[in-house]
C-alpha cells in the first residue's frame, strides 16, 4: 500500500491527511495528537473510524488542518480519516456508512444580516 491522501471538511475546517502503513502515530501540523487535542472527547472523535474497523496501531496519519475551531478541525479529520480507509479498502464503506462518518456534516454557520445585532437576533427594543 503507497501513501493514501484525502480530505475531509467541516464547518470552516478542512483536513489534509496522508494514511500510511505504521505503528498507529497520528501527528497533526507537526504536533502529536495529544498535544494538539488535548481534550479526550476530541481524541475519541478523530480514532472513532479506526476504533469501528478495529485498525487502531496499523496505520500512521500526518494530517495538516486549517481553519475553524477545535471541534470542526475534530470532525473534519475524522471524515479525511473514514474516506482515506474506504479508499485503501472498499469493503469498510458499510460499516462505515452505518456509524455516519463517511458524510460531510453541512451546518454552517448562518452570516449576520444588516438591522440585525447577528444573524437573526434584533437589537434590543427600547420603548422610551
Amino acid at each position: 500500500m503507497e501513501v493514501i491522501n484525502t480530505s475531509g471538511r467541516r464547518k470552516t475546517s478542512v483536513a489534509r491527511i496522508y494514511l500510511t502503513p505504521g505503528q498507529g502515530n497520528i501527528t497533526i501540523n507537526g504536533r502529536d495528537i495529544k498535544e494538539y487535542f488535548p481534550s479526550e472527547v476530541l481524541q475519541t472523535i478523530v480514532n472513532q473510524p479506526l476504533k469501528t474497523l478495529d485498525s487502531i496501531g496499523k496505520y500512521d496519519i500526518k494530517a495538516n488542518i486549517k481553519g475553524g475551531g477545535v471541534s470542526g478541525q475534530a470532525e473534519a479529520l475524522r471524515l479525511a480519516i473514514s474516506k482515506a480507509l474506504v479508499e485503501e479498502n472498499g469493503e469498510n464503506k458499510p460499516a462505515l456508512k452505518a456509524e455516519g462518518f463517511m458524510r460531510r456534516d453541512p451546518r454552517m454557520v448562518e452570516r449576520k444580516k444588516f438591522g440585525k445585532r447577528k444573524a437573526r437576533r434584533s437589537f434590543q427594543f427600547s420603548k422610551r
